[in-house]
């Protein structure tokens, strides 16, 4: 399963990359995070329904020191199986 998110709000220059990848992979997903132009973050998560409903809700969150306001969601079967977790 495959869960693509961007995250908008205060998410750049507050670790969030680098904290969701280590949930990500304390959950044992495969995917990426990186930053985006217009200041979002995007992350493409792979694994299991319920771990990945867990980074969902982190995402949701975030870091304490960022200000989530909005995660777009989209779920699908994903084509290519991803083998680790990176920050690109």
């Amino acid at each position: 399963m495959q869960l693509h998110l961007i995250i908008h709000g205060k998410v750049q220059g507050v670790f969030y990359r680098a904290e969701t990848k280590d949930v990500a992979c304390s959950l044992g997903l495969t995917g990426w995070v990186r930053n985006r132009p217009d200041g979002s973050v995007e992350v493409l998560a792979q694994g299991q329904k319920e771990k990945l409903d867990q980074i969902l809700a982190w995402c949701k969150k975030g870091p304490s020191t960022a200000r989530v306001e909005r995660v777009e969601e989209e779920w699908s079967e994903g084509d290519e199986l991803l083998k680790r977790f990176d920050i690109v």
